[in-house]
């Protein structure tokens, strides 16, 4: 069934509000997910601050074609939604997640990340990286390691001399 022109409008609008909040969006095939495991998964995304929307992708492309990003749009197979977030990697996390998952039902396909364009492989490569809070204590960890290895060493010589 065809939609109006102004369905046709509405959407764009939604669509290009959703690319003015985004830090980066995923485009994500979607295939014999069911109502129910996409009610789930919906739910989860809002839960966590990323937004899911699914469009036409002659819409999709008329609002991305006004942003002006840098190199060429992935090609878009099959049914295509459109995942964004503030935070970074949020989005490729969560789809990639969500197709393990689901084994495969939803896939990354493509996706913008930091004003342009990027393939499957680049947003997957993105989605392995781990949340900000994990990072953040990497780094703790990598700073006090050798704090620690000190401490532990000077105890050492300490209970040898006490010995």
């Amino acid at each position: 069934m065809a939609i109006t022109k102004a369905k046709k409008q509405e959407v764009i609008a939604k669509v290009t509000d959703a690319l003015a909040d985004a830090s980066s969006v995923v485009f994500a095939r979607f295939n014999k997910l069911s109502v129910a495991d996409t009610s789930a998964m919906r739910k989860k995304m809002k839960e966590e601050g990323v937004g899911y929307y699914v469009a036409k992708k002659t819409l999709i492309r008329l609002a991305l074609a006004d942003k002006g990003y840098e190199g060429t749009l992935p090609e878009l197979p099959g049914e295509i939604a459109m995942v964004w977030s503030a935070d970074a990697t949020a989005p490729a996390r969560t789809v990639f997640e969500h197709g393990k998952k689901h084994k495969g039902a939803i896939s990354i396909v493509g996706g913008v990340f930091e004003g342009s364009y990027a393939d499957a492989a680049k947003m997957t490569a993105i989605a392995t990286i781990p949340p900000l809070p994990v990072l953040r204590g990497m780094f703790v960890n990598v700073i006090n390691s050798p704090i620690q290895s000190l401490v532990i060493a000077l105890d050492a010589v300490a209970k040898k001399k006490a010995a």
